[in-house]
Parts: structure tokens; sequence; C-alpha cells
């Protein structure tokens, strides 16, 4: 069982007509983020299912789906490394994660960062230095900056808000959408568990933020709250 065997599979399950509808979607147009990116039409539950078909799979196999130009082989290479990592040895959560790391360049649309980053970047460094998380959103790449922010989602599900509040300051002028989507939400996520946590990040800066970024970040705040939000008289 090799990379190749899993791309035959996928190919197998082909749906043209829906790969056009995710090829409009994930904006794989010219000057687009997904720019050139190539979908078999698979949907997301499709994908999971293949996961115990190639658990067998050699985590240098698995690490090789990243290099594929089929989006699809590239999304199920990454819930492979998600499904080695929570069922690994120390050792080769290690592998894993340094493997991730060497591939972000790969890791190239917001479904294939939102899919892993905290089930490996952010579970990997929870007991361990977040320096790795500073340094990516300081990046040029747009994908790592977004590694960074959602890697944290596994600490704010642990009750730990620290670390994504911190990135998001320096990430509050960036100047991609995906990124401001993906600050906001995380904000929203502190939100659900702690208002007054999210509310003390937001009174300080959401007149400087990006539009997006805090309407993701206030978008189950009551009407009246969320009005004195926007409009910036609170």
């Amino acid at each position: 069982m090799n990379a190749e065997t899993v791309v035959k599979r996928l190919q197998e399950l082909a749906a043209p007509e829906q790969a056009k509808i995710m090829q409009r979607y994930f904006k794989t147009g010219s000057g687009e983020y997904g720019e050139g990116d190539v979908f078999l039409g698979l949907k997301v539950p499709q994908c999971r299912r293949l996961i115990p078909e190639f658990r067998p799979l050699p985590l240098v196999e698995r690490l090789q789906l990243l290099q594929s130009p089929l989006h699809e082989a590239r999304f199920l290479g990454l819930l492979l490394l998600v499904d080695g990592f929570q069922r690994g040895t120390p050792e080769l959560r290690e592998e894993i994660y340094r493997g991730y790391c060497a591939n972000t360049s790969r890791i190239n649309n917001w479904d294939l960062v939102d899919c892993s980053a905290e089930h490996v970047v952010g579970a990997h460094l929870r007991e361990r230095s977040r320096a790795p998380l500073h340094e990516f959103v300081q990046s040029k790449l747009i994908w790592e900056r977004r590694i960074a922010i959602m890697a944290s989602f596994h600490y704010i599900k642990r009750g730990e808000f620290g670390e994504t509040l911190r990135l998001a300051e320096t990430l509050l002028h960036d100047r991609e959408d995906l990124i401001h989507k993906a600050v906001g939400w995380m904000l929203r996520e502190i939100g659900k568990r702690d208002r007054s946590t999210e509310e003390s990040f937001l009174r300080q800066h959401y007149r400087s933020m990006p539009r997006t970024m805090l309407r993701y970040a206030i978008e189950r705040f009551p009407e009246p709250l969320r009005q004195g939000y926007l409009k910036g008289n609170l």
C-alpha cells in the first residue's frame, strides 16, 4: 500500500460535477487563494470513511500524499496524519509533527489547515514551548499564519485562552480575509466559554480590527450588544 494506491481509490470515487462546484467554492481561479488546486469532487464524509481502509499506510506515504496536486489526496493525507498522531507513540507523534511542519506549503487551503492544525501542531505543543506558533504567526505564508491561530483551538477547548489572544493580537492587522475569519472564529469560541475574556479583548481592539474579524467574533452576541460593537459606541 502506498500513496499511489490511495490516489487511485480516490479517483474511483470522483464526481466531476461536484468537483466543478468545489473548484469555485475553494477559489481556484487565477489570482485567488486556491489558484490551480484540482478537485475530484469528494465530500468530507467520503474522505473520512476511507481512514480505516488506509490506516496501514506508512508515515512516509501519508506525507507523500501532501505532494499530490489533488486536493482530496492532500486532505485524506492530513486526516491520516491526525489519526496516526492520535493513535501513535510519542516517537511517532514527534515524526508526524516534524513532517507536518516541513510541508506547510502543501497544507494550502483553509479546510486543510482547519482539519489538522489543532490536532497535530496544537496537540504536540501543548506541553512544550509554544515558540513555533509565534514563528508561524509572523510567516509570509498565509497558511502558516492560519495554522498558528487554528492550532490554538486545541487550547481553547481545554479552557486555556491566553495563547489565542496573544496570536490574535499579532494578527489584528493582517491583510488576508482568511486570517480575519479564523481569528474572529477563535475569539467567538473563547466567548462561547468565557464571554468576559472575549469582551475584554474586544473592547481594547474592536475599533481597529478588520470588520470581518469583528463580525465573526460577535456573531453570537445578543443583538443590542452586537450592534454596539458594529456601530462603535460601546
